[in-house]
Parts: C-alpha cells; sequence; structure tokens
C-alpha cells in the first residue's frame, strides 16, 4: 500500500485488529519513554533558544511598525487572510461537487511533500497549503522588522525558520500520509519499531533527542572502517600518533602529518579504501603520520588550546622528526585543527622554530569576522549557557555540539530522519559517513571557551591579538608555503571566510582551491570517483566574489591537484620506512585505542 492512492487508507477488520493489537505494545513502550523522560539528564535552558529578551524586542519593534507604518502590517494580514479564506472556499467547492478531489495545485514543490496524497486529497492538500501559507506570511513578516540590530535580525530570522520547519505537518503523523499508510500496511508494527528507536536514542543520549543517523551495528573499527594499515607509534594523554604502512617501494623524504579535528574522530579521512585520503597518499608515495584525538571526560576540564598545541601538535611534530630522522615535516589541519595550526605555526615563528615545510589547510576558519550560519550561536546568552554547561560537567558534551550542527540543517539532519525513524519505523541506514557523523567526541572546558570567546567571538586571532602561552599569536606570522581548500557550499566553514584568512596570512606561495559540494563530501571526494569539480585562481588579492568569478573551473577531485603541489615540498625519493624505531616501538596497531572511547560522561 505505497501508491499514494486515497482507497490505501481504508483497512479491512482484520488490519484494524491487528493495529489495536500493536497500539497495546505502544502503551507499554509509552511506559519506557516516561522512565527515560523522568531520568533525563538536563542541560542550560539558553541551549535551547535565545531568552524573551530577543522574542520581547521584535514585538516591540513589530508594534512600533504597526504604529509608524500601519499600512504595511496592514497588507500583511490582508494577504495572510485572503490567501487562507481563498483556498477554503476552494476547498469547499471542490467537496461541493461530492467528489473526494483536492482543487488544482500548481504551486512549487517541496520535497517533504513528495507523496502523491499532499495534491490529491483534500485533507492533507488543506494542510499542505495553509502551512505554507502560514510559513510565509511569519517569514515575511520577519523579514520586514526594521527596527532590531541587524545580529538580532539574523537571529530572529533564524529561529523563525526554525519554527516554520518544526511546525510542518510531516512532522506529526496524523498529517503524515506516509506514516500512516505504512502503519496501516504494517498493521501499526511501524509505530512500535518507531517508537522503539525513539526511546534507543534517547537512552543512548540520557534523555536528549539526538536522532541516530547511521545503523551503528554495521561498522567496526578495523574491519570495514578505518581500515588502512598502520600502527601506533607514540601516545600521551592527548594523542595517538599513528604511522601509516608505506604501500610503494619508495616514499617522498619529508614526512607528512595529519590534524584531524576533535570534535569527531579523525577516520573521516579513512572511511573505507575507495574513499580514503590516507590510503591515497600514501598510494602516492608519502609517509602519512595521523594524530588520533583522545575523547575528553570531565578530568580534562582545565584542558585548553595550550595543551592541544604542546602536548599535541609540536610533541607530534618532534616524535614525527625523530622516528623519520627528518629536520621538517609536512603539516594537514582540517577545520578546527587547521584553525589551531595557524595558531601553532605563529608561535613557531615567533619562536624560531622552522619544523614545519609546509602547511595544508582543508575547510579551516581564522578571521571569525564574519560569522554566517553561526552568529545565532554566538550570541552572549548562548555562549553563557555553553559556560555553564562546562561548569556542570567539565565538558562541553558532544551531544549539545551534534545537536547545534544539526539545527543548521534541521530538514536534513533532523526531522527527516525522524520521520523515517519514528514515525516509519525504518532502521538507520549502513551509511559510513552518518556513522562517523554520530562517533562525536566532548570538548574539554578550557579550551571550548577559549575557542568560542577568544577566535569565534572576538576574532583575536585576525585582530594579532590572541593571548597564548606568551605570545600575540597573528595570521600574517604563517609564512610558509601554504595550500587551503574550501568548500563551495560549506555551512560550517564558509569558503568566502577561509579566503579572508588565508588573504592575511604572510606567505609569499599560497595556492586556494574551492572545491564544489560542502564540509566532509568536498573534501572526502577521491579522483575514482569523479564527481565534484573545483575552482583555482591564483590572485588572491581579488575580493572573494571576484576571485571566484575570475576562477578556472576543473573537472573532478581536488585530490591531484594538491598532490602536484604537496611532492614540490615533500623532497626526494627514499627507501619506504616501516612504521616505528628502536626508540618509538609499535604500541598496537591502527586505528589504535583512543579512537574507540566514546562520548560519555
Amino acid at each position: 500500500m505505497t501508491t499514494g492512492t486515497d482507497s490505501d487508507l481504508i483497512p479491512s477488520q482484520e488490519v484494524v485488529e491487528k493495529m489495536t493489537e500493536n497500539l497495546k505494545k505502544v502503551e507499554e513502550l509509552s511506559e519506557r519513554l516516561h522512565r527515560v523522560l523522568t531520568n533525563r539528564q538536563t542541560h542550560h535552558k539558553a541551549l535551547d533558544g535565545p531568552n524573551q529578551e530577543l522574542f520581547g524586542k521584535a514585538a516591540q519593534a513589530y508594534l512600533s511598525e504597526a504604529v509608524h507604518n500601519p499600512a504595511k502590517i496592514f497588507e500583511h494580514q490582508m494577504m495572510f487572510w485572503s490567501d487562507t479564506m481563498k483556498q477554503f472556499v476552494s476547498a469547499q467547492q471542490e467537496l461541493a461537487k461530492g467528489k473526494l478531489t483536492a482543487p488544482a495545485d500548481p504551486g512549487p514543490k517541496d520535497r517533504r511533500f513528495a507523496n502523491p496524497l499532499w495534491d490529491t486529497h483534500p485533507y492533507f492538500n488543506y494542510i499542505k497549503k495553509q502551512y505554507l501559507i502560514n510559513a510565509e506570511t511569519l517569514s515575511k513578516a520577519v523579514e520586514d522588522v526594521s527596527e532590531l540590530d541587524p545580529g538580532e535580525k539574523n537571529r530572529l530570522t533564524y529561529f523563525a525558520r526554525q519554527i516554520v520547519d518544526m511546525m510542518s505537518p510531516t512532522n506529526f503523523l496524523a498529517t503524515n500520509p506516509d506514516a500512516l499508510e505504512k502503519a496501516i500496511e504494517t498493521e501499526g508494527q511501524s509505530l512500535v519499531h518507531g517508537l522503539e528507536n525513539l526511546i534507543r536514542d534517547l537512552e543512548a543520549n540520557k534523555g536528549e533527542m539526538v536522532v541516530k543517523l547511521a545503523d551503528e551495528t554495521a561498522f567496526e573499527l578495523g574491519r570495514n572502517i578505518a581500515t588502512t594499515p598502520g600502527k601506533v607509534v607514540f601516545r600521551n594523554r592527548m594523542m595517538e600518533l599513528i604511522q601509516y604502512t608505506a604501500t610503494t617501494e619508495q616514499v617522498h623524504k619529508t614526512p607528512l602529518v595529519i590534524f584531524p579535528p576533535w570534535i569527531n574522530k579523525f577516520y573521516i579521512l579513512d572511511l573505507k579504501a575507495q574513499n580514503s585520503l590516507v590510503k591515497w597518499l600514501a598510494d602516492q608515495g608519502y609517509t602519512v603520520f595521523m594524530v588520533s584525538w583522545i575523547n575528553p571526560d570531565p578530568t580534562y576540564r582545565d584542558i585548553g588550546m595550550e595543551e592541544y598545541i604542546e602536548e599535541g601538535y609540536l610533541t607530534a611534530i618532534s616524535q614525527i622528526k625523530e622516528i623519520t630522522g627528518e629536520k621538517q615535516v609536512n603539516a594537514v589541519g582540517y577545520c578546527i585543527a587547521g584553525t589551531t595550526l595557524s595558531l601553532t605555526l605563529s608561535l613557531m615563528k615567533q619562536r624560531g622554530d622552522k619544523s614545519v615545510k609546509s602547511a595544508t589547510l582543508f575547510t579551516a576558519l581564522t578571521d571569525f569576522s564574519d560569522q554566517g550560519e553561526f552568529a545565532p550561536f554566538l550570541t552572549n546568552d548562548f555562549i553563557d549557557g555553553i559556560e555553564q554547561e562546562i561548569e556542570d560537567k567539565g565538558v562541553l558534551p558532544s551531544v549539545i555540539m551534534a545537536r547545534t550542527f544539526s539545527f543548521l540543517r534541521s530538514n536534513d539532519l533532523i526531522y527527516g530522519p525522524a520521520i523515517k525513524s519514528y514515525m516509519m519505523g525504518e532502521t538507520p541506514p549502513a551509511f559510513d559517513l552518518l556513522y562517523w557523523n554520530g562517533d562525536g567526541a566532548n570538548l574539554p572546558g578550557k579550551m571550548a571557551m577559549q575557542y568560542l570567546r577568544g577566535l569565534c567571538q572576538r576574532n583575536e586571532l585576525a585582530e594579532g591579538s590572541y593571548d597564548l602561552m606568551g605570545h600575540k599569536l597573528r595570521l600574517d606570522d604563517v609564512d610558509i608555503p601554504l595550500c587551503a581548500i574550501a568548500c563551495e557550499t560549506d555551512h560550517i566553514a564558509a569558503w568566502k571566510d577561509s579566503y579572508r584568512g588565508v588573504q592575511k596570512m604572510g606567505s609569499r606561495n599560497k595556492t586556494f582551491i574551492v572545491t564544489q559540494s560542502g564540509h566532509i563530501a568536498g573534501i572526502v571526494n577521491p579522483p575514482t570517483r569523479n564527481k565534484y569539480g573545483h575552482y583555482t585562481n591564483p590572485d588572491l588579492s581579488l575580493a572573494h566574489a571576484d576571485w571566484l568569478e575570475g576562477a578556472d573551473f576543473t573537472e573532478g577531485s581536488w585530490w591531484p591537484r594538491w598532490e602536484t603541489w604537496l611532492k614540490k615540498q615533500s623532497g626526494k625519493v627514499i627507501p619506504a620506512r616501516i612504521p616505528g624505531t628502536k626508540s618509538h616501538p609499535v604500541l598496537c596497531d591502527a586505528p589504535g585505542t583512543y579512537v574507540e572511547k566514546k562520548a560519555t560522561l
């Protein structure tokens, strides 16, 4: 019963009886649901949305607009009343004909309303149209609020959109034809499975609702994910250092170290052989090292950026130099690890340390003057809420970060998956990327606040005033050969913001590449896939829009272009190295032990 016709919603008596039996199971599961919600681990309310001050200001601005420009407000109301009445009358006229049909619907298509019943059934068609009218009216009202600070206006727009997305009729069982059809088709079993899925997710996150996006039972680290052969050759309280096994008889002399973000696990760059950047680099003849960060617990409360730099970056570089006998390494930093690599390079410049020969930044922000889509989460009330959360727990919990990132794409990462899991009772897909996305890490309390206050809110690195480890760190200290890769549709680190930071760096040898797609798919883009192309333009003096307009577009992955650049920084070829040395014995096989630790409190 998946054809989307009206008769599909009329169940037989046998189906009704079976459904009644399943609904009793739902009642039993509801008791379990009540228990998990009763014992829910709470977080500070500031993390759920803006305080009442923002909505108060919005209401005040709206009333002020009504006094000073009543025509505009009246126009809004008249359009809303007119559209609502037109669709009500149209629906009544169709029903009066004695046929169960919906009025013609020439409006724009929305993939949330793909089921044919949204267009053919009068009940669902009426609900859909009225929702779209309500959504347009609310969006227009917020758009026309003129007496708000731009930052407050931006935040109001964001949360208004969240309300609109949340209230979609597809998010409620009684108004979702897909879910109702599935319930009838499965005699209510889909509702039982859906409630079991909901309770499972709530129990896994101590009452916080984070939708599981992938089937966790389908993956095992080291077996079918994070499988590139290698050895852990060093370990301290901050990280494990993995040296990957060479796949070529000769390798480039200068070793390569990758610093992944510690918000998630390193194996985003080693998901499987077909899309593993780690394996691909080894196949090109590089000695590849990877840092695998610890997943902090509350005992890491006082760990700051200082420890990440000193015991992470500088220690990893020092250990690699000892293992390989080389004086320099090439370094890669991804996302927040790219930001921190820039801090580290400024510190090393001021200390006279020339251990890094070249640097590559993947989707890294270093100039936060334009906070983009993250602006709603960087206001004082939200950051104050994070600070209170950290005071209570010692860390910024992974679940809070996951939820925040998900709300930036709520229909794709929250409501869509929730409908499939909780209403349709479907098992999440066995998708390696989504499995990785759900395998998050906590952030140490001190480090999180240093990053949010000093870098994100006050933009101190770009302003040359980031005070760390007795130094004022600056972007123009980054003067070694530099290659930066940004992603065209990245909603976490917008490419234009990455570009602005690179422009401020002091290197004379700078390459900037913009790849198609987003924060993950744009980076994990192997040549064999032949999917996303990339843009290049050597003139980094241009404004970002002019840079892109004048850029050359190349079909396919950016990996080979970067490798051509990297090869020039990597010296002659020598016999391939074996992981570890007598002074650095192998501790265990890759992917190591730190990667297995889950984010728990």
